[in-house]
């Protein structure tokens, strides 16, 4: 069970850490501010699981995170490689760490099939969203722990 006072979970680019799929990050000045402060612990379930930087861009195809981990979906590579293996692994190693972090929730950078909140890409790799959330926010979700968007940090910083 995680603790109200341990650090928040968040998606590593959010913090700055170049670790997307094309090597970039997608920063966000609060966390990386709780970051810096030592208020979030910053995790990437992609590379957790042994995924490089770069890689092709992946999407869920079949249905969204739940239904990945249930094994009735898979993440799929624009090239056409299943990386469904490597989601779940990292998304229940990243997890398991939050858990042991007590950390009470998970600020995660919406659409990714990792960390999609309420949004993911739709499988086709047109571009195309869909409500689901991501292999790790269901991970984190099944152990108890909260998800939420970015704009909840600005709560937690004040």
């Amino acid at each position: 069970m995680s603790s109200p006072d341990g650090p928040l979970l968040v998606s590593a680019c959010l913090a700055g850490f170049r670790c997307r799929y094309d090597g970039s990050a997608k920063p966000n000045r609060d966390v990386a501010g709780l970051a810096a402060e030592g208020l979030a612990l910053p995790l990437c379930a992609e590379l957790m699981g042994g995924l490089p930087i770069p890689r092709s861009p992946a999407e869920i195809v079949g249905g969204d995170g739940e239904d990945v981990l249930d094994g009735h979906a898979h993440v799929i590579t624009r090239d056409g490689e299943d990386v469904t293996d490597a989601f779940v692994r990292g998304a229940n190693a990243a997890a398991a760490v939050a858990a042991q972090m007590g950390c009470p929730a998970a600020v995660l950078q919406e659409r990714s099939p990792a960390c999609g909140v309420r949004t993911i890409y739709d499988g086709t790799h047109t571009g195309k969203l869909k409500q689901g959330c991501g292999v790790l926010a269901a991970a984190l979700r099944r152990r108890g722990i909260a998800v939420v968007a970015t704009e909840a940090v600005r709560e937690r910083r004040a």
